[in-house]
C-alpha cells in the first residue's frame, strides 16, 4: 500500500499467528510494544537487503496483538515469504505513523479489496458508531471479517461484488453503488483502495457534492 516515504527504524519481532482467511489473502500478527491510532500504517520486510513494503495495521489499538492483512503476490519479494512464515519466526516492523486516522465523528468508509484493513482497525478499536462502510471484492469469498462487520453495523456494512451474486451483496463494483444514491450524507468520506478506485470514487463524491476536502484517500498497491 501507498504513504508517505518517512524514515522508520524496524525493529525484530516474533510472529504470533499467520493465518490464510481467504485463498492467497494472509493475516499476520506480532505483540504490539507501543501505541498506536486507528488507520495508522507500518513498514515490514524479512531482512534489510529489500526495501520494506507499507500495510495498514489490521487490528484494535487496545489488543495486544497488531495484525497486518495482505495479498501473496507470487513475484513479489516479500509476501510470498511473508506467507510461509510459521509463529516463532521473526519479522522487521516500523514503529505506526500516518495521517489517515479515524474519529468518533459520523463519516462513510470505501474500500475494496484489502483496503478494509484500516476500517477493520478503526471499527476494533471503537469508532464503527455512525460510520457506513462500502466493501467492493470481484468474489465473495473475499469480504474479510464479514461475519462480525455484518453483525455489529447491519445496514450500514454494503458489500459490493462484481464477478459473483448474492441475495445480500450489491451486484457491481462500489462507484455503481454510489452512482445510484441519489442524495449522500453530509460527512466524511474514506477511502482506501487501489489507485483507479480512489480516483475514479474522488470524481464520484465530487460530482455529487462532496467538498473536496472531506474525501481522505489512502491508496494500496
Amino acid at each position: 500500500m501507498g504513504a508517505n516515504k518517512k524514515q522508520f527504524p524496524l525493529k525484530n519481532y516474533t510472529l504470533t499467528g499467520n493465518s490464510e482467511i481467504s485463498p492467497g489473502v494472509h493475516l499476520i500478527s506480532f505483540i504490539r510494544p507501543w501505541y498506536f491510532l486507528p488507520g495508522q500504517v507500518v513498514k515490514i520486510a524479512l531482512n534489510a537487503d529489500h526495501p520494506p513494503r507499507i500495510y495498514s495495521l489490521c487490528s484494535g489499538n487496545k489488543e495486544k496483538e497488531a495484525a497486518i492483512l495482505f495479498n501473496v503476490k507470487e513475484d513479489g519479494l516479500l509476501t510470498p515469504k511473508l506467507a510461509s512464515l510459521i509463529p516463532g519466526e521473526k519479522i522487521l516492523v516500523s514503529e505506526p505513523y500516518g495521517s489517515f486516522l479515524g474519529t468518533a465523528g459520523p463519516a462513510c468508509w470505501i474500500s475494496t479489496g484489502t483496503g478494509i484493513a484500516p476500517f477493520y482497525s478503526m471499527f476494533r478499536s471503537g469508532l464503527g458508531e455512525n460510520k457506513k462502510l462500502i466493501h467492493g471484492v470481484s468474489w465473495l469469498n473475499q469480504f474479510y471479517f464479514e461475519d462480525e462487520l455484518e453483525w455489529a453495523l447491519g445496514e450500514n456494512y454494503v458489500r459490493c461484488c462484481s464477478r459473483e451474486s448474492s441475495c445480500n451483496t450489491f451486484p457491481g463494483r462500489v462507484t455503481d453503488y454510489i452512482s445510484g444514491l441519489e442524495k449522500l450524507p453530509d460527512v466524511k468520506y474514506y477511502l482506501c483502495g487501489k489507485a483507479i478506485m480512489v480516483v475514479e470514487m474522488r470524481d464520484l463524491l465530487i460530482s455529487k457534492g462532496i467538498p473536496f476536502e472531506n474525501i481522505l484517500a489512502e491508496i494500496y498497491f
